[in-house]
């Protein structure tokens, strides 16, 4: 048992559902045979929604206790920055453990971006926070599953603002991490296919010049140094099957391009993943669900699918 890696989930907001899928994943007899778990919250908020849903197994679970919070204070479904700040210290805190090898990975339950900007904390996400945690530079946004993996080049921004964010050399970092990322998942070459970002990928300059100013470019340099790539494609038939088919990974230059046929896909089972962290992490594809917290009826397949992947790679 303690040659299993230690994992630790915080417990995201503690408003949302992010207890409860705590408390399942310590429940699990799947996860039990794979990895630990050191859930990063409040006794007293899982003592609360164990008690709420008869969830087990919270006396035997390995818990971080924040200090912090007044766990009789929050109210389940309502944005609070109490609530917000006690989410940002748990991932805080598990950051330090993991950096200095007390932890194998990190699986992190879902933030309220309101409850974080309520708290007066500035990150937009987890990603930005891990980034800033971590001293990381060169991260991106993966999205897993069994379907399908795609990768951003723009995450959290304005549509607007993407065209500027689209450059040569970031379109090219996301395609090293991609390929990083599948080969550490098992694929020796990976094939990767890069999204264009404009209607019919430009038509060569008609309906913009970002695809033949920066991502050609791009691809040409990542193709250069031996990887398999191709692209940039369409993006309204990149993800048709039979090109889904020649893909292991698709690297897509915004949020939206990216993650509608990722959840058409795979809604309910997909992993984020950040990318270029010195520190695995993983989390669940979802949101902090307030309108069914503490109610007992949130799907833990994400989150369960999440805690998997982070154990096989602290793994090797």
């Amino acid at each position: 048992m303690r040659d299993l890696p230690l994992i630790g989930i915080t417990m995201g907001d503690p408003a949302g559902i992010g207890p409860e899928l705590c408390l399942r994943m310590v429940a699990s007899p799947v996860l039990g045979k794979v990895c630990r778990l050191r859930i990063y919250g409040n006794k007293g908020v899982l003592a609360r929604v164990e008690e709420a849903l008869g969830v087990p197994n919270l006396a035997c679970a390995d818990v971080w206790d924040d200090p912090a919070l007044d766990a009789d204070a929050v109210v389940p479904g309502r944005v609070q920055a109490i609530c917000g700040a006690a989410a940002e210290r748990c991932v805080a805190r598990a950051v330090e453990d993991v950096s200095k090898g007390d932890l194998a990975a990190i699986v992190t339950a879902p933030l309220h971006k309101a409850a974080l900007h309520a708290a007066g904390v500035s990150y937009p996400g987890h990603t930005e926070m891990l980034a800033a945690y971590t001293g990381a530079r060169e991260i991106c946004m993966m999205m897993a599953s069994e379907a399908l993996h795609v990768c951003l080049v723009t995450t959290h921004v304005s549509v607007a603002d993407v065209p500027g964010l689209v450059t040569r050399a970031r379109v090219r970092q996301v395609i090293g991490l991609a390929h990083a990322a599948m080969v550490r998942q098992g694929v020796k070459v990976p094939r990767i296919t890069v999204c264009g970002l404009n209607p019919h990928a430009g038509e060569d300059g008609a309906f913009g010049q970002e695809e033949q100013r920066t991502i050609v470019p791009a691809v040409q340099e990542a193709r250069s140094s031996g990887l398999d790539v191709q692209g940039p494609l369409p993006a309204d038939t990149a993800f048709i099957p039979s090109v889904r088919e020649a893909t292991d990974v698709y690297v897509a230059m915004y949020h939206d391009q990216g993650l509608i046929p990722f959840k058409m896909l795979a809604f309910e089972t997909g992993v984020n993943v950040t990318l270029g962290l010195p520190i695995i992490r993983t989390s669940p594809d979802h949101g902090t669900a307030f309108d069914i917290a503490w109610r007992g009826v949130a799907s833990d397949r994400s989150m369960l699918a999440a805690v998997q992947l982070a154990a096989r790679w602290a793994r090797g």
